[in-house]
């Protein structure tokens, strides 16, 4: 007795059982490439970047790092306006800046890599299953169609061979959506990926120009030849500054009619003398 008819036969069936369940597979990758080319366009509509500002943003930032003012460099970074990823980095990583926790900045930029790794993950499968699902969709109805054929019935040929032609063009078509999102999300989160790896090499210089050595849990100890360096120059800033006020207070006070002596001006000698 010979196999080859129950085993083919077996075949024929499961893979005319598959038609349907990647039929329906193909109609949720249609949908789902819809919803992604609706995100697309709203990320694209908040993406917003700008160099000079983000430079301008980072001196900042480094300025009030390397005067040790923490809450001030917590300010600067709330105030970053960069693309969506950018911002939502920065509006994160300041209370550990307040806290001088550099090692959680880095763990949360580890994070928001991961995070651009998963959403890029979405459409490179959409791009990868979609032509192949559409690839098994034109190849189960040949089979049937073939048949048909053999057997004069047009109507089946016809029938199948419309199936076999619509799956191609719906997997393409949702690969090719999750190609181009692919390339295009790819460049926008190198490019978000470039702008925090800059806003931590601006953290990370000034944290070394303002820190001793680092404690087991990851805070910065301030140097205290720093605090006195910094403490010493707020002081005579504030000398200086009441100096300049009290030099306009005896201003102010000497009379309208006396001018101060000084070398090579004598003072005024009264007539009635």
């Amino acid at each position: 007795m010979s196999l080859e008819g129950p085993l083919f036969g077996i075949m024929y069936t499961f893979s005319a059982a598959l038609l349907y369940p990647v039929v329906i597979v193909l109609m949720l990758s249609v949908l789902a490439s819809l919803i992604l080319i609706g995100e697309f366009l709203s990320e694209y509509a908040k993406r917003h970047r700008d160099i000079r500002k983000l430079e301008d943003d980072c001196k900042e930032l480094g300025k009030t790092v390397k005067n040790l003012e923490f809450p001030e460099a917590a300010k600067a970074l709330r105030e970053i306006r960069q693309n969506f990823m950018v911002t939502s980095f920065s509006r994160d990583a300041a209370p550990f800046i307040e806290q001088r926790y550099f090692s959680a900045i880095e763990k949360l930029a580890a994070e928001y890599e991961i995070g651009m790794s998963k959403q890029l993950e979405k459409t490179k499968i959409l791009a990868t299953i979609s032509p192949m699902l559409g690839l098994m969709g034109t190849l189960i109805p040949l089979g049937p169609a073939l048949i048909g054929l053999s057997q004069g019935d047009i109507a089946t040929l016809a029938n199948n061979l419309m199936i076999a032609f619509a799956t191609t063009v719906v997997g393409l078509f949702a690969g090719s959506v999750g190609y181009v999102l692919t390339q295009v999300r790819r460049r926008w989160y190198w490019e978000d990926l470039s702008d925090i790896d800059y806003i931590l090499n601006v953290l990370e210089e000034n944290f070394k120009v303002v820190s001793g050595n680092s404690t087991g849990n990851g805070n910065w100890q301030i140097n205290e030849q720093v605090l006195f360096r910094v403490a010493d120059e707020k002081m005579k800033d504030e000398m200086k500054a009441e100096m300049m006020e009290e030099t306009n207070e005896k201003k102010q006070t000497l009379p309208a009619d006396r001018a101060p002596g000084g070398p090579g001006r004598s003072e005024p000698v009264d007539g009635s003398c």
